[in-house]
């Protein structure tokens, strides 16, 4: 099956990342994660507008550098550098045979995102996420997002109220 992407150089992207059977492996593995990133934005520059990381998925907001639109090759070098060195989970036979290690799903969930209020939209998204699934009450108590760099770029105000108001936004 050919699955069929929007690549748009340049362009700010949100997309959600998931692991394999919803495993809860990226907390308890999150220098390993922040690592993968490091080395993927060396490789092939981007930057992270927003990101939060549950335990088995992460949200994260992107902008492709100018005449670039190849995020998944970033998402590649990502899911790889972080399953390097972890123990290969059950997986099945075709899994192996593309060097899979069954860490994460094989396919992720990306949108391009059209507009300046679609942009707040999904940062409010990603930010109230840990609050949605119940880790904590208030975004700037979860440590492995980046609610506080928002707060501190003055995209927020410290003590702000994000409202559950996302229909049709995300994808989990």
């Amino acid at each position: 099956m050919q699955y069929r992407r929007f690549y748009q150089p340049g362009a700010r992207y949100f997309f959600t990342v998931v692991t394999a059977n919803r495993k809860p492996l990226l907390i308890e593995n999150i220098n390993r994660l922040r690592v993968a990133f490091k080395t993927c934005k060396e490789r092939y520059p981007f930057e992270i507008d927003a990101i939060v990381v549950l335990p088995d998925h992460l949200h994260t907001l992107w902008r492709l550098p100018e005449g670039d639109a190849d995020f998944s090759k970033r998402w590649m070098v990502i899911k790889r550098q972080f399953s390097s060195g972890l123990p290969r989970e059950d997986t099945s036979a075709s899994k192996i045979k593309k060097r899979e290690k069954g860490i994460w799903q094989r396919r992720f969930w990306e949108h391009c995102i059209r507009n300046e209020d679609e942009w707040r939209r999904y940062m409010d998204y990603i930010h109230f996420n840990p609050v949605k699934h119940g880790y904590v009450n208030n975004p700037a108590d979860w440590k492995h997002s980046s609610f506080a760099k928002a707060v501190e770029q003055g995209w927020y105000a410290p003590n702000v109220v994000i409202k559950d108001d996302f229909d049709g936004i995300g994808h989990e």
